[in-house]
């Protein structure tokens, strides 16, 4: 009875947690629905006297939003397919391969998290604009490929692998790019696809590093083209900008959705061995 009373309890709290997390996203949705003179009502209502679905297609009207969204996909697609190679096979040197001053330069590989990305961003802008980058999809995607922490993470899922498995492939003939494609690699999927979750949500929402190096309107990003939204309908139309909000939150969650599996997987895989 005791435990009942615990267990019920607990599922208690954690429903009130998650209603009060879940509340900022119904009503965004709930006020994407109202009419605009209906946004600021107060009391405000959990949902709309009225269904106004006029407010999306409004913000296709007055703003290329898929455009923004393309290319969002397109820079963050990419980016996660950079990150699976690049990372994975450099947590696997860290993790399998025996060279000199490997630890020292993991070291410094890690160092790199304690770097706010503001601080390199002057270095990165006049490296790109040497090399004719700024203004392009490139200048977004080419410094983000180097991934410490997802280095890092992946590197500490394989080192919980047993040295037997890839030994097996070794005595059937296997060599390190096979016992690294066959063998680690497909053991490691579920902290790939975390950090692959987590880095893809990172550059979709990334706001600061598109406003520095794009300056065309047509490839502009998803964030930068939130706030020409903004700009569009100013503080009197809260509900099409609400809806627009709606729109952008689409592919993140259904990214998320998907891979729920493996971020818990990855998370309870990963830990933190040295």
């Amino acid at each position: 009875m005791k435990r009942y009373g615990a267990r019920l309890l607990t599922d208690g709290a954690l429903l009130v947690v998650a209603a009060f997390m879940f509340a900022p996203f119904l009503w965004i949705i709930s006020t994407s629905l109202r009419l605009p003179q209906n946004s600021f009502d107060l009391p405000p209502a959990i949902l709309p006297t009225t269904f106004n679905f006029d407010n999306y297609g409004e913000v296709f009207k007055r703003v290329p939003l898929l455009a923004f969204m393309l290319n969002s996909l397109k820079v963050a697609g990419l980016i996660v397919i950079g990150h699976v190679f690049i990372s994975s096979m450099a947590a696997y040197a860290f993790a399998r391969l025996s060279f000199p001053g490997k630890n020292a330069i993991f070291l410094i590989f890690l160092s790199g998290l304690m770097i706010p990305g503001q601080v390199t961003i002057i270095p990165q802008f006049i490296l790109l604009s040497k090399l004719d980058l700024v203004d392009t999809h490139a200048a977004l995607i080419l410094p983000a490929l180097i991934n410490p922490f997802g280095i890092f993470l992946i590197r500490q899922m394989m080192m919980t692998i047993s040295p037997s498995y890839e030994e097996a492939a070794f005595i059937d003939g296997a060599g390190r790019v096979r016992g690294y494609l066959n063998v680690i690699l497909p053991m490691s999927v579920p902290v790939i696809a975390m950090t692959s979750v987590m880095t893809f949500i990172a550059h979709w929402n990334d706001f600061f590093r598109p406003l520095i190096f794009l300056n065309t309107a047509e490839k502009m990003t998803l964030p930068i083209g939130m706030t020409v939204l903004n700009g569009q309908f100013g503080a009197g139309n809260l509900s099409a900008i609400l809806a627009g909000v709606t729109i952008t939150l689409i592919v993140p969650m259904l990214f998320y959705i998907f891979g729920q599996k493996y971020l818990i997987e990855g998370i309870a895989g990963g830990g933190l061995k040295v």
